[in-house]
């Protein structure tokens, strides 16, 4: 069981790292660099298409890889 869930753990870590590196640039200027992002911080736009389908995909995969690595330690320590 514990094999299982450390395979598991691996492949999710692996999808995160790739649905993030997948999600767009939200900034593409050089001011947005200095002033630290904050005008987006405040802006009304909400994510549509394949921006939010990729932010549920790696909250889905975040929550996944904490309750698999809390499974992981219940099986270690039991």
């Amino acid at each position: 069981m514990y094999n299982f869930l450390m395979t598991i753990l691996w492949i999710i870590s692996i999808l995160i790292i790739i649905a993030v590196l997948m999600q767009p640039a939200k900034t593409n200027d050089a001011m947005s660099s200095l002033t630290g992002g904050a005008d987006d911080l405040f802006s009304k736009s909400k994510p549509r298409g394949f921006e939010a389908f990729m932010q549920r995909v790696t909250t889905v995969l975040g929550i996944l890889f904490f309750v698999d690595a809390l499974a992981l330690v219940w099986v270690s320590s039991h």
